[in-house]
């Protein structure tokens, strides 16, 4: 049964949809549209994103998704209040997170903490680790 991400609206549809599901099931049901997918979980950071919890916060966070159809990077720049999303890494970050798909989809869907990914090595962390560990509060849940 292929993950079909386009009709999941909510962190719990994602959750749903992903249970249970290995890192090659997710991959396999997904090839072909990884890009999309990665593009509209970049785009519900900007909508999930709590002002108030990054108060005076100031920062660029790149994305680099490995996915069935190659690395997918995308940006996330903290500034001002606002939450900027762009493909690409057009801004010197100030930390980079590496990870794959069906790990992108666990920590967008709450199945799984940046904490936990960080401690098993499912996420990669390069560059400040202390803003990696703020990351995940400043989104609604």
């Amino acid at each position: 049964m292929a993950v079909d991400i386009a009709t999941i609206h909510d962190r719990t549809g994602l959750a749903q949809a992903i249970a249970g599901r290995s890192d090659e099931e997710i991959n396999q049901s997904l090839t072909g549209r990884a890009s999309a997918v990665v593009d509209r979980i970049a785009e519900n950071m900007r909508t999930h994103f709590v002002p108030e919890k990054a108060a005076k916060q100031r920062a660029v966070i790149q994305y680099e998704v490995k996915t069935p159809d190659g690395v997918k990077t995308f940006q996330v720049n903290i500034a001002d209040g606002k939450c900027e999303v762009q493909p690409g890494t057009a801004l010197p970050p100030k930390v980079t997170l590496n990870m794959s798909l069906p790990d992108l989809l666990r920590l967008a869907s709450g199945k799984m903490s940046a904490l936990h990914a960080i401690m098993t090595g499912r996420l990669g962390v390069s560059g400040d680790i202390f803003l990696a560990r703020k990351l995940q509060g400043w989104f609604e849940s």
